[in-house]
């Protein structure tokens, strides 16, 4: 495999940072799952077709976490939030449709106005979303029948990845977000998977904190993957 190096780019999650990617060139013979699968246990992640890893000179606070599904221990609120849980719809979807845009464009719109991502459009938003090579499923809950979340989920013989939760911007107070870690954490008991893996949790960033408190868990540094048993 070969790999090349971004230039240097304002960080965005430490302001006072650089951020430089490690990213894959497409292999010669064409990119499979079983390549992904491989590098997602080396601490890779993916955006879109595009697979990548923090490689910082000067800070190393970037690191890949999964969750063991097997041994995960709710804590006393997520507990509360698995019981309201219990009302919803939820299943696994493979296509997406116009409902599940409108609600990408409306979150992205109200919570992330001026970021990255915005304007959402649906280009965008099916090239962020979708990879040729190792199509996504899409998680998708609902009250009533009433859409109010989808989280785009990877799935591989003993793992899932969440790359992606967006939700109602209406029910912000409801901790969705969590709420969805939490479901993906079940069903990728009920599918018999061992870890989740959450992306990067980020040393310093306040706003990545989240990922700190679905235990246990374990985080790769140097190399390794290092358990952790307690949020620090």
């Amino acid at each position: 495999m070969k790999f090349a190096l971004t230039q240097p780019y304002q960080c965005n999650y430490l302001p006072d940072e650089k951020e430089q990617l490690l990213v894959l060139m497409p292999p010669d013979n064409g990119m499979q799952s079983t390549h992904y699968e491989w590098l997602i246990t080396s601490g890779f992640r993916r955006s879109g077709d595009q697979v990548y890893r923090p490689h910082c000179d000067s800070c190393q606070a970037c690191r890949s976490v999964r969750v063991l599904v097997d041994q995960f221990t709710p804590s006393r609120s997520q507990k509360r939030l698995l019981k309201k849980m219990e009302n919803w719809q939820t299943r696994f979807i493979t296509e997406l449709t116009d409902e599940h845009f409108e609600l990408y464009r409306r979150y992205i719109e109200l919570r992330h106005y001026g970021g990255a991502m915005y304007p959402p459009s649906k280009s965008q938003f099916e090239q962020f979303v979708n990879c040729y090579w190792h199509p996504p499923r899409f998680l998708e809950a609902r009250i009533d029948k009433k859409l109010i979340a989808l989280a785009v989920t990877d799935c591989f013989g003993d793992a899932f990845s969440a790359l992606y939760t967006f939700f109602e911007p209406d029910l912000s107070d409801q901790s969705l977000g969590t709420s969805m870690i939490l479901l993906q954490i079940q069903k990728a008991k009920a599918e018999g998977k061992r870890y989740l893996y959450l992306g990067y949790q980020v040393e310093g960033c306040q706003k990545m904190e989240y990922k700190d408190k679905f235990l246990p868990q374990e985080q790769f540094e140097q190399g390794k993957w290092r358990l952790i048993e307690k949020k620090r």
